[in-house]
């Protein structure tokens, strides 16, 4: 009589996202407001938040969620201390003879960082910084600079070690390693469809991405040598610690993001960095990241609860296992509307609102919740880029030149929106690109 009631629910959040009003007291929120509804109602029992506490208990001994601030911190660390930094002004300066040479950069880059950190704002802020201005600088196009700054950012995404990933994996119940796995050929996908598109572009159109004068990379083979041991070597052999260690099983994600936390440190100590003040800022980052994070957990637990005992759940589960196509119209229903939400609110709100709805369907569907999730991360990873809303797109516009307007920036990123959504049908449509590495590894 009543099922219409789970749909309003899912409705009135995201009402109150669009408001501006935080996540967590959103979600909470309305899971109390529609509590008080349902039990005038007679619909709702509210013996149901008897399970509450145990419930937050659980969220606070969830050991794959302790991941996520160890991978904040390395990201924040690398930034802070400019280890960062100077990767990308050397990649700058080998990549800088070719036309596009300094775009090309920015990719490698951005998917050097995201297999280090998996933090978008970390690395959409270091190279709108460094690499934006030189760009400029160089006659490089406003729209393709900005555009390959933002979405090189987001491929911590879907390149492993990645926050998404480890809220996905949560959430679906998967392991979080095998997700990791799974995801490393679709990420280098995506990050060589961006880096053959910058060099379709240069070619095309030679003006738009010139190649950086003679004056400004000919440093000499020496100093060049002495820049690739100092800069780039150091980040391999710390990608090579993190993503080797889970990959051969020798240390969980999260033992693995404290590996890579410690390493991280070690990096900044040797580049003389590493003072009370980084170590600061960086624990500052990591904790004000973290408790959003787990905040937003606490109200989606109390939405995902009422949302239940209003029997949303029963409801969405009959509406989506009964669309036409069975499991294909479901897929195409989620992507759907997971690429609409990313227009609109974070890759945090889909993951704890929308998943939880999605994820039981799933499983009916005897659907492989690996390549689900994976599939799913490539998703959420366009709510990063999609204008209005796009928090890459913030990040840049917070760092970028006054010249640079923001209408640019949503130019710029539409070509990379498209090859995002091209790479996400070609591994939905080939589910061995992300199941055949896991397999390996059983």
């Amino acid at each position: 009589m009543y099922d219409w009631l789970g749909l309003l629910m899912f409705a009135g959040a995201l009402l109150f996202l669009s408001f501006g009003y935080p996540v967590a007291f959103s979600l909470g929120g309305v899971a109390l407001i529609f509590a008080i509804i349902g039990s005038i109602l007679g619909v709702f029992d509210p013996v149901f938040f008897s399970a509450m506490p145990s419930r937050i208990f659980g969220i606070m001994s969830n050991y794959t969620l302790l991941a996520i601030p160890y991978f904040i911190f390395l990201g924040s660390m690398l930034e802070i201390t400019g280890i960062a930094e100077k990767l990308l002004e050397t990649m700058g300066i080998l990549f800088g003879r070719i036309r596009g040479g300094l775009a090309l950069a920015v990719v490698v880059v951005g998917a050097l960082l995201a297999a280090t950190t998996g933090v978008v704002a970390a690395t959409v802020v270091a190279m709108g910084l460094i690499s934006l201005p030189i760009m400029l600088r160089y006659g490089y196009n406003k729209q393709l600079a900005t555009g390959v700054i933002a979405a090189s950012g987001t491929l911590g995404q879907i390149i492993p070690p990645s926050v998404v990933l480890v809220v996905l994996a949560d959430q679906l119940g998967a392991p979080v390693g095998d997700l990791f796995i799974g995801s490393l050929i679709p990420g280098l996908m995506m990050a060589g469809a961006f880096a053959v598109h910058v060099l379709i572009v240069a070619w095309i159109r030679p003006d738009t991405a010139p190649a950086l004068p003679l004056e400004v990379r000919n440093i000499g083979s020496k100093a060049l040598w002495v820049r690739v041991y100092q800069a780039m070597i150091p980040p391999l052999i710390l990608i090579a610690l993190v993503l080797g260690s889970i990959f051969f099983g020798v240390a969980t994600p999260t033992e693995a993001g404290a590996i890579g936390s410690l390493g991280a440190m070690i990096l900044a100590y040797f580049n003389k960095h590493l003072t009370w003040d980084a170590l600061k800022k960086a624990c500052e980052s990591t904790m004000r990241i973290t408790s959003m994070v787990m905040f937003i957990l606490l109200g989606s637990t109390a939405f995902s609860l009422v949302f239940r005992g209003i029997e949303g759940d029963r409801f969405m589960e009959e509406l989506l296992v009964n669309l036409p196509g069975g499991k294909w119209g479901f897929l195409a229903i989620n992507m759907l509307v997971i690429f609409i939400l990313g227009f609109f609110i974070d890759f945090f709100e889909i993951a704890f609102i929308v998943i939880p709805i999605f994820a039981p369907v799933a499983k009916i569907l005897g659907i492989d919740l690996l390549w689900y999730g994976v599939i799913l991360g490539a998703n959420l990873q366009t709510s990063f880029l999609t204008p209005p809303f796009g928090f890459a797109l913030f990040y840049l516009r917070g760092v970028a030149p006054p010249e640079i307007k923001t209408i640019d920036i949503y130019k710029g990123v539409i070509p990379f929106i498209l090859l995002q959504l091209l790479v996400l049908l070609l591994i939905i449509i080939f589910p061995p690109l992300v199941t055949f590495l896991p397999s390996l590894s059983l």
